[in-house]
């Protein structure tokens, strides 16, 4: 799980493995496997930062 932040400044944890694809339109939208839509300030690259963090400290801790 990543913690994200809507345009309107309030947080959002998601669960990085349901994400579809992430589109920089010019605000960054990501794309649920469900097909909902969030809108992050993170930039992209941010964003896979924080999952490759995630993924990192979850093999750390296995």
């Amino acid at each position: 799980m990543i913690k994200i932040t809507r345009l309107n400044d309030t947080e959002l944890t998601l669960n990085n493995d349901l994400i579809e694809f992430i589109e920089a339109t010019p605000d960054t939208t990501i794309t649920m496997s469900t097909g909902k839509k969030i809108i992050a300030k993170e930039s992209i690259d941010d964003i896979i930062s924080k999952i490759m963090t995630f993924k990192a400290e979850i093999r750390r801790i296995q």
